[in-house]
């Protein structure tokens, strides 16, 4: 039986005790808490969040600062990168929430296997601390919308195979990476071993470059992905990153049903 779940990426504002109870009332089953521009709540405060949304069914993810880098060429950056990360996975333990995002790094002109070893470094890094300090969360690199970015799904996949970390797939960041094209059989197939698949979707503003913007969702860009659910019944959460996190996360539940 797939279980598919539906959220916000944050709540538009309104803030996690309110935006969390709006989330059940609308139907949706899951929500990112969403520390993009820093880790801004105490444990305390977390784990109040967190009973919220135990009691009202929501399934949380957190979503760590934009700011990291773990293939800079600055060691002092990748250090502050995975000290970023780690207080997002402080958070999430009391938070219950089970994976950690954030874009993992930049190629900045490199071989891609280079960053790859840098970053796979870094992250085992990070799960030793996780495991020290009892945390119960997995670490998520995103996949990327630029193409100067590390994180194509194949990268992820090696990652997730080789440090057993998990991932995060973004569909439009894939769809925008590939300058337009996304071929969801595909994608669906490489992710067979996945026993949950936690991603993103929205939609979006590219260039030849790649990903530029979030924009609100048209019903004619979520079809091919809701053909690909039926098709596949994967176990699933989607978050909804558009500027309308509810009204677009509604809309995906509805036209999916």
């Amino acid at each position: 039986m797939s279980n598919i779940l539906f959220g916000p990426a944050g709540t538009g504002g309104i803030g996690y005790e309110e935006g969390i109870p709006r989330a059940k009332e609308l139907g949706l089953g899951a929500m990112e808490i969403e520390f993009t521009y820093g880790v801004r709540m105490t444990d305390s405060e977390a784990k109040k969040i967190g009973e919220i949304a135990k009691s009202n069914g929501i399934l949380l993810s957190v979503h760590a600062p934009y700011y990291i880098n773990l293939s800079s060429k600055e060691k002092a950056k990748i250090e502050a990168s995975k000290k970023r990360i780690l207080q997002s996975c402080e958070r999430g333990h009391y938070l219950g929430a089970k994976y950690i995002v954030f874009h993992p790094g930049f190629y900045q002109g490199r071989p891609k296997e280079e960053v790859y070893e840098t970053i796979k470094e870094a992250i085992v890094d990070l799960q030793k601390t996780i495991k020290a300090k009892g945390w119960n969360v997995e670490l998520a690199p995103e996949t990327t919308g630029k193409s100067a970015q590390f994180g194509d799904i194949d990268e992820l996949l090696k990652l997730h195979k080789e440090t057993g970390c998990h991932l995060c797939v973004d569909f439009a960041h894939l769809y925008a990476r590939n300058n337009g094209h996304i071929d969801y059989d595909e994608v669906f197939n490489k992710l067979k071993g996945i026993k949950h698949i936690h991603s993103h979707f929205s939609g979006i503003v590219y260039s030849e470059k790649g990903e530029r913007s979030h924009k609100l969702l048209e019903k004619s860009f979520f079809e091919p992905l809701a053909k690909a659910l039926k098709k596949y019944k994967p176990d699933i959460t989607i978050i909804n990153e558009s500027p309308d996190v509810f009204g677009d996360a509604v809309k995906m539940l509805k036209w999916f049903e």
